[in-house]
């Protein structure tokens, strides 16, 4: 291969299942042109990582798993050498694609009273399988961010959660469990996205923490990994002046963070991926096509994930990098395309999804993190005041009655006579913006509730998103289920049902 080629290897663009014919084309022109050595599939334009918050277009979604198939087999049938497929599916394809298996957010996982690890690897496992019989390599998770900041816009539900040695262990086993699989996985946001308060897909986070603080908490879970053979680690867009020379430069085009520090200091010698090159806080800092392309390969990313601007990236690195430096760079993702049986690629079948078998590991998982955070549910109690016609119920953000309200057997009566009342909450979205969703007037509903009766809240949502609701003193017990799933509601249902 000559160096144009060699470069073009390391580029993994956008590649969107939703999309049009003519762009369809234009990735196939793309692969045969330059020759790239991998895609990234996203499921459309609009929703898109750096576009979620317009998320506006409205897409007939009807077959996507089927289109992505297509789409895989469409690609690797036009490229030379087959192409490295990726995708960013944090709780499973179904992040990105509708009517595949759904997973449990880390943030619920990291809720997990026993065996956590070995649950979450399991979790890790059946995930990476979906994805290797979809024809996909590398799965761009999982977040060894620790949430240490409640007010993070970006990582949240997405952290297994605030303790630092938790996220260093759950991670590593969630990453573990992929490529026991026989899929890629790659820790992120490498140095730490927890604690900040800006999106990175919007604008540039900036971390004010010193060497000590990082390495005792943001840096903590991916020396944990890097000590235990992990094998790629994506680099995030944020500043962490403390580890660039007191510059506000994104971690993943700072040559002091990524080759000093975690190749150097850190002793990691796997691949580094750049978080999208499309995100906000990189790609406004270099107007000229191509050069965010030279910068973050100059930091020393051996994979560009999500550039917009293939051609004049090739163009610059090669007009730029040594050649040694580039036959480093070819060699370690070759390396990484046979280990994970790219070259032997073939055409995919749409494979069928063991339903029955998810939803076994599903109920067993709910077992394990439906708990009470928050004072005690007295079942029998409660079956006595629904005899006595004194229990109320209402569940809010729910468009009919929910799965869970079906299986409590109990009997409810009207609020107004009701000595307690139980509030089912589905919040809307795991995501904090607007609240998570929830109409101010149906929280102040709810908070009036509470202080006119003792209420009992069960919490189907991110639990971030509890302080929207009052304080948990204000509630006689809380149940945290922290998702709609139904088989969290059915265990739910059995928690206050008592059995």
């Amino acid at each position: 291969m000559n160096k144009n080629q060699k470069i073009a290897q390391l580029f993994s663009p956008a590649a969107f299942i939703h999309d049009t014919e003519e762009n369809y084309q234009a990735i196939e022109t793309l692969i045969r042109e330059q020759e790239i050595g991998g895609l990234t599939f996203f499921h459309s334009r609009h929703s898109a990582a750096a576009n979620f918050e317009k998320r506006a277009e409205v897409l007939d979604v009807s077959g996507t798993f089927e289109k992505l198939i297509g789409l895989i087999n469409r690609y690797q049938k036009v490229s030379n050498v087959p192409l490295l497929i990726s995708i960013d599916g944090e709780y499973g394809l179904a992040m990105r694609i509708e009517n595949t298996p759904q997973y449990p957010f880390a943030i619920t996982l990291g809720a997990l009273n026993e065996n956590a690890e070995s649950q979450v690897e399991e979790v890790g496992y059946r995930m990476g399988l979906d994805m290797k019989r979809s024809g996909i390599h590398l799965n761009l998770a999982p977040c060894a961010d620790v949430n240490t900041n409640p007010d993070n816009p970006v990582i949240g539900y997405r952290s297994f959660g605030k303790d630092t040695q938790k996220v260093a262990h759950l991670a590593f086993s969630a990453y573990s469990g992929m490529k026991k699989a026989g899929i890629g996985a790659c820790l992120k946001h490498f140095p730490g996205h927890g604690d900040t308060a800006t999106d990175s897909h919007l604008g540039l986070p900036i971390l004010h923490k010193t060497k000590a603080e990082l390495q005792a908490e943001e840096l903590l879970p991916f020396q944990y990994g890097i000590d235990r053979g992990v094998e790629l680690i994506m680099v995030g867009h944020l500043a962490v002046p403390a580890l660039t020379g007191g510059k506000n430069i994104p971690a993943s085009v700072s040559r002091e963070l990524i080759t000093n520090l975690l190749k150097g200091e850190m002793g990691f010698n796997g691949l580094v991926i750049s978080d999208a090159l499309n995100m906000k806080a990189v790609a406004n800092l270099y107007p000229e096509p191509g050069e965010l392309e030279w910068q973050a390969f100059h930091a020393g990313n051996d994979l560009l994930c999500f550039s917009d601007h293939v051609s004049e990236g090739i163009a610059k690195i090669t007009q730029q990098a040594s050649d040694s430096e580039i036959d480093k760079v070819f060699e370690k993702v070759m390396n990484l395309k046979k280990r994970l049986g790219v070259l032997e690629s073939k055409p995919i079948e749409i494979p069928a999804f063991d339903w029955e078998s998810h939803s076994q590991l599903q109920q067993s998982l709910a077992k394990n993190y439906v708990s009470v955070i928050s004072g005690e549910i007295d079942s029998i109690e409660l079956q006595e005041l629904a005899k006595a016609g004194k229990l109320g119920y209402r569940e809010f953000f729910t468009a009919g009655p929910s799965r869970f309200s079906q299986e409590l057997n109990l009997a409810f009566s009207p609020i107004e006579e009701a000595e307690k009342v139980i509030l089912a909450v589905f919040v809307p979205s795991h995501k904090p913006l607007n609240q998570f969703g929830m109409d101010p007037k149906i929280l102040a509903q709810i908070l009036k509730f509470t202080k006119t009766k003792p209420c009992i809240l069960v919490h189907f949502g991110n639990p971030l998103a509890l302080k929207h609701l009052g304080e948990l003193a204000d509630f006689e017990a809380v149940l945290c289920a922290y998702q709609g799933f139904l088989e969290t509601q059915v265990q739910a249902a059995a928690v206050l049902n008592g059995s």
